[in-house]
């Protein structure tokens, strides 16, 4: 890899978009491109709220090298004001959570009419590369089985049926974002790339609590005395981040690049924070009499080859758990 000097003024002079930059995820985005030396066109949907913006107007090199616009995914040409004349753009706009009432309105427009409308302002910029945020959520869910001796990879696509069958809005915004994206790649010649992470936990930025965060938060701050009979994949926010950035920096870099450092089982979660945080009142048993749901692989194998290196779960899961205590959501 690189030098941390090289790496500090690999993005010198280059102007480049990150959209939803508040979200959990792109503030890591923002930061590091920020450290890069890029100059950063950050979107989001209300430039005057402090909770949106103050944690990356307060980053290094932000003064100078950081400018908000407001845009909203439902708002067609709302991104091209901060497209125009990027030399790329890493679209990282969409919901996630899970107490949804009206799925279309809440996650499945917004998750695709909002990435065609970024893609269309990306097109009318003729920019060359945009890195889009997918999730496993798009690859892992379809009528395959994922036992222990299986290994999921970028061939995978969820199957968008299954996921309405089971009412599963999240995991089909996310599908039909991708498969949306790709579809318009494809008919107007503009080269994507997704990031294809599970669920990404280590430190927060922003002052809210998000999803994935708030999965670790409800295992520790003693709110449930079961855990789900379910397996995740887990992977850290800076390497999500990261993979973004190199996706665009990398030229080899092509197609989708799916990102877990490992499955487990909640029952292993729960051990891994138990042998860390031996006094916190975690859950001990699990949720239904039913057996175990089996873990499964995930390739690392394409997401090693643009020079990402995996930071291990319990580094993550440790990161986690003292941001939140940091941040004030969890405290012991």
């Amino acid at each position: 890899m690189a030098s941390a000097a090289a790496t500090a003024t690999m993005g010198t002079g280059k102007v480049v978009c990150v959209t939803g930059a508040s979200g959990y995820i792109a503030s890591w985005i923002v930061r590091l491109l920020l450290d890069r030396g890029y100059t950063v066109r950050a979107t989001v949907r209300d430039t005057a709220d402090p909770k949106k913006t103050l944690h990356l107007t307060a980053l290094d090199g932000a003064k100078d090298r950081l400018h908000l616009f407001k845009a909203s995914l439902l708002e067609e040409g709302s991104f091209d004001a901060a497209v125009h004349g990027c030399d790329t753009v890493f679209h990282t706009a969409s919901p996630f959570y899970h107490n949804v009432k009206d799925a279309k309105a809440e996650l499945l427009d917004p998750a695709v009419k909002g990435t065609l409308n970024v893609l269309g302002s990306c097109k009318k910029a003729s920019i060359k590369k945009v890195v889009v945020t997918s999730s496993m959520a798009a690859v892992a869910y379809n009528r395959r089985p994922r036992t222990p001796e299986v290994t999921v990879d970028e061939t995978w696509f969820s199957d968008p049926q299954i996921c309405e069958t089971n009412q599963q809005w999240y995991i089909l915004s996310k599908t039909l974002a991708e498969e949306a994206a790709w579809k318009f790649s494809r008919d107007n010649g503009l080269e994507i790339v997704t990031i294809n992470p599970a669920m990404v936990i280590g430190p927060l930025l922003q002052p809210t609590l998000n999803t994935s965060a708030e999965a670790i938060l409800k295992l520790i701050n003693g709110s449930s005395s079961t855990y789900p009979n379910f397996c995740f994949g887990w992977v850290n926010v800076k390497d999500v981040a990261l993979a973004h950035i190199l996706a665009y920096e990398v030229p080899s870099s092509n197609g989708r690049y799916c990102m877990v450092e490992r499955v487990v089982h909640y029952s292993e979660l729960v051990n891994i924070i138990r042998n860390m945080y031996p006094t916190l009142p975690l859950p001990d048993k699990c949720a239904d009499d039913k057996p175990f749901v089996p873990p499964y692989q995930v390739s690392k194998e394409k997401i090693k080859s643009i020079g990402i290196e995996l930071i291990p779960l319990e580094t993550s899961v440790k990161e986690t758990i003292e941001s939140l205590k940091e941040k004030g959501f969890a405290s012991f």
